[in-house]
């Protein structure tokens, strides 16, 4: 192919798959599949590596990201970026229609939207492409963050259609609630804090300057306000309905109201179904359609007179705070945990509310038997939000944060640039060994199931466990007849005895975990910021323990997806003494330390696919399939998500796996044909 071939062949590959990424993310209608869309973007990337002039602006092959922003360049917006005036309460909109209806009539029509709990952009589009995205910032002017705005797959990098030359159009940002989930999973197994609510998520991952970074987390995007001189229609719903087929994500969650009693119908329903969104919102916007209304409306310094933002109430209670205990992590890491009164709040009932940090509670300057008000953080987390003084006992005293590990009285420790602290005393604090023993014998770690229910605990309380290896000295004799009553999460007590036929069950789970492969072994280990994919990437490039022990920082962090924060922890941990004596007594009890198999690439027929197996395959165990996959250039994957390309099932597949993958239209395949797909 030579250079003019190859241009025509990179502007025609670069409409084909804006065009086919426009029917899968807005219109949930694909016309190819994944393997072919994979393909054709394969041979943009590949034509770009080789011509990287000829690489258009607007090419989707930027969508995986990889730029560095060392610092957001500050840009001024074209229209001001006007903050919404605020009210919660129901009068106050009737006045908003009261002084809307005396200025232009009562022939006023309204549109309601959702408001969503996210971050605010503005995108400048020139000739149908993407030149600029900006942040709200000061409402004059905000930060460029185009580059990461560029990896958020709902939002087009070139429009179709018939679109006005030069616009802007705003919109929020946004996580929906089970990516969200999935993300916190992540950062605990990594031994990362978890973000507070979607939007901290959100507002943490657009000002992130590895742009490859931000593509992997799972932003969304819908936009409500178009802006500029040559827009196809002279009011707000229309052009919103007619930007769709340009290739905008707009809301289906949108109406037009005739009068405020539709407003309120709008209003209410939504206050009722917001728990069922897959996604927060705050409130409604409601804005007067007629851009001409609008404009005879005007604005003030502020915000705009032709709409305003109904919020939501949060649900919240008020209850006393009787006490404040210390949480102990497996990593060491303290949080401290209000104890409250019961008392029900969104259906379920609440006693306790974290309170994160020394930081939070100086902030909010809670003292015992206050009184308290507790919400849902991002209707999910209780929190206390608020003390009420009024009631405040007199002679009350700020409650001084602990000094000391309240479990070991080890001095506290506190990282310069940290909100957390931390009790060093790894050798010796009883809740950080019992917490790395339970993460050993996890599932997706040495998956020894017979451990679980507590019994860690009383194998910990009766000194027959210090360390994991101790786990492979156990013997019968020593847990036939042990038992304890145990307090569950619920505050109800319960018996957990060591019967013959348990400890059978426990021994054999042991000996069983012997045949666990490297990369799950170095999982189990509960190295910081290790979680279940980067122990994988670790397995497969160093391949024994004794090469990773003795790869030094500035290698390691060439290795593909180990930051500088990784390799500093994994290199910290080997030189611990008591870490190497724990893996040299686990490799005599027969724990893999190296990998047995390394899956040799026959393929790339699944590279840039994420893939899951469920239920039992007749030709693969578990890590056969993730071993087939990856032969093949793919990547298996443990959970169904917009990311999966496709769901091989076997017999007795799981139901959850299979429904999620109906609802969000991924292919479920057989065995079979999987099989039949890799001979192709």
């Amino acid at each position: 192919m030579n250079r003019e071939e190859a241009r025509r062949r990179i502007e025609e590959l670069t409409v084909r798959l804006h065009d086919h990424n426009y029917r899968y993310y807005v219109m949930a209608q694909p016309v190819i599949s994944d393997y072919e869309f994979d393909m054709l973007m394969k041979e943009l990337e590949e034509l770009e590596r080789t011509y990287p002039d000829l690489a258009l602006p607007d090419s989707p092959a930027r969508r995986v990201g990889g730029d560095i922003t060392r610092e957001f360049i500050q840009a001024e917006h074209r229209y001001p970026m006007l903050s919404l005036a605020n009210t919660y309460s129901e009068e106050e909109l009737r006045d908003f229609d009261r002084r809307v209806r005396t200025l232009i009539g009562d022939e006023v029509e309204y549109v309601c939207e959702l408001k969503y709990d996210g971050v605010s952009i503005s995108i400048t589009y020139e000739r149908g492409i993407m030149v600029r995205a900006v942040t709200r910032g000061d409402g004059t002017r905000g930060d460029d963050v185009t580059t990461n705005v560029k990896t958020i797959r709902s939002i087009p990098l070139r429009l179709r259609a018939d679109y006005p030359m030069l616009f802007e159009i705003r919109g929020e940002i946004f996580m929906r609630r089970e990516s969200f989930r999935r993300l916190n999973e992540e950062r605990v197994d990594m031994g990362e804090l978890p973000f507070a609510n979607p939007r901290n998520a959100t507002a943490g991952t657009i000002k992130m300057q590895d742009s490859a970074e931000v593509a992997k987390r799972p932003l969304d995007c819908y936009l409500y306000h178009l802006i500029g001189e040559d827009l196809p229609f002279g009011n707000h719903y229309d052009n919103m309905m007619q930007s769709r087929s340009w290739g905008f994500r707009i809301t289906e969650y949108i109406a037009r109201c005739r009068n405020i009693g539709e407003v309120f119908g709008f209003i209410r329903e939504w206050e009722q179904g917001r728990e069922e969104l897959p996604f927060d919102i705050d409130g409604v916007v409601v804005k007067v359609n007629s851009y001409a209304h609008q404009q005879e409306l005007g604005f003030t310094a502020k915000s705009p007179r032709w709409s305003i933002a109904y919020k939501y109430k949060a649900q919240q209670a008020l209850t006393r705070l009787l006490s404040v205990s210390y949480q102990v992590g497996r990593t060491g890491a303290i949080t401290p945990v209000a104890n409250l009164e019961p008392v029900l709040l969104a259906g379920t009932m609440v006693k306790r509310a974290s309170l994160h940090n020394a930081d939070i509670m100086a902030a909010l300057d809670v003292r015992l038997n206050d009184r308290v008000f507790v919400e849902k953080g991002g209707e999910i987390i209780p929190k206390i939000v608020g003390v009420d003084r009024s009631s405040r006992p007199s002679g009350s005293q700020p409650i001084e944060y602990i000094t000391l590990c309240p479990e070991c009285r080890t001095p506290l420790e506190r990282k310069e640039g940290e909100a957390i602290h931390y009790c060093p005393n790894r050798e010796g604090c009883p809740p950080q060994i019992k917490g790395r023993i339970e993460h050993f014998i996890s599932r997706n770690a040495m998956n020894i199931e017979s451990l679980g229910e507590g019994k860690v605990e009383i194998l910990y309380d009766k000194g027959l466990v210090r360390d994991a290896a101790d786990l492979y000295d156990l013997c019968f004799t020593d847990l036939l007849g042990l038992e304890k009553v145990i307090t569950g999460e619920d505050g109800k007590e319960r018996k957990v005895s060591f019967r013959e036929k348990t400890v059978q069950n426990i021994l054999k789970g042991i000996e069983s975990s012997k045949e666990v492969p490297f990369d799950r072994v170095l999982f189990a280990l509960g190295i910081r910021f290790v979680g279940q994919s980067v122990a994988r990437t670790l397995a497969l490039h160093y391949r024994s323990i004794d090469r990773l022990m003795h790869a030094g920082f500035e290698e390691m962090v060439l290795v593909e997806d180990i930051g500088p924060r990784i390799a500093e922890s994994i290199t910290g941990f080997f030189t611990d003494e008591g870490n190497r004596r724990i893996i040299s007594r686990l490799r005599d009890k027969g724990i893999r330390m190296e990998m047995s198999q390394i899956p040799e690439k026959t393929s790339e027929l699944l590279t840039g696919k994420t893939i899951v197996a469920t239920g039992r395959l007749k030709g693969f165990n578990r890590e056969g399939i993730e071993d087939e996959i990856r032969r093949h250039g793919g990547k298996p994957a443990a959970s169904v998500s917009k990311k999966t390309s496709f769901v091989i099932s076997g017999e007795d597949p799981g139901t959850s796996k299979i429904a999620k993958a109906g609802e969000l239209g991924i292919p479920v395949i057989t065995e079979e044909q999987f099989l039949e797909l890799l001979k192709t």
